[in-house]
């Protein structure tokens, strides 16, 4: 069966740009953001209001944000993932940190299997994670699904999507692009386009 998935990252949130860290520590939107996540909704909304879509997102909070427009819009319900949350690299430890503080205390990473602070996922743990959960969407019985997620892992899920083995990645996502990708009739995965910027244009 052909399938249709387009992923959002979250728009700007009050972390960027300002030296702290992501990860799971739960930062809202910025008003920038908010009013991106806002012009997303009502522009993919414009496209994809006559056919039958489903929600993903991850639940912390700036996913949270980016999405709700959306779901305002197209009258839907969200279904929250743990699964879609961005890496854990900081651990319990370094929650509410900079990135200064996570530099001078994260420990070494030398292998997949090492963590920056005890509580922390391993790399190997955060592709695991997003390897299971794309197989989880893409099983899913509905034929158009939205995800809303997270830079690192919509990274990671484009090299699981395409069937790669784990490896070290550049960082290809964008805050508020959306990326659309299919399984054509015949099982095939495809990425039709990645990091379109353009939804969160005000005459979009």
């Amino acid at each position: 069966m052909a399938k249709r998935i387009i992923s959002i990252q979250h728009t700007q949130s009050t972390h960027h740009g300002t030296g702290m860290l992501g990860a799971w520590t739960d930062w809202e939107l910025t008003e920038l953001g908010k009013t991106h996540a806002e012009n997303i909704g009502r522009n993919l909304y414009k496209e994809l209001k006559d056919e039958k879509w489903k929600i993903y997102s991850s639940d912390l909070v700036r996913a949270r944000q980016t999405v709700e427009p959306l779901a305002r819009y197209m009258g839907l319900e969200i279904n929250f993932l743990k699964e879609l949350r961005e890496m854990n690299y900081t651990g319990n430890e370094a929650i509410g940190k900079t990135q200064q503080w996570h530099h001078e205390n994260a420990a070494p990473i030398l292998t997949y299997d090492d963590r920056a602070f005890p509580s922390a996922e391993s790399w190997r743990e955060f592709w695991t994670r997003v390897a299971g959960c794309c197989d989880k969407i893409s099983a899913d019985e509905a034929e158009n699904i939205i995800m809303v997620s997270h830079g690192m892992t919509m990274s990671v899920w484009q090299f699981v999507w395409l069937g790669l083995d784990i490896s070290d990645f550049v960082y290809v996502a964008l805050p508020g692009g959306v990326s659309f990708m299919q399984i054509n009739d015949k099982g095939r995965r495809l990425i039709n386009r990645w990091n379109d910027t353009f939804y969160m244009n005000t005459a979009g």
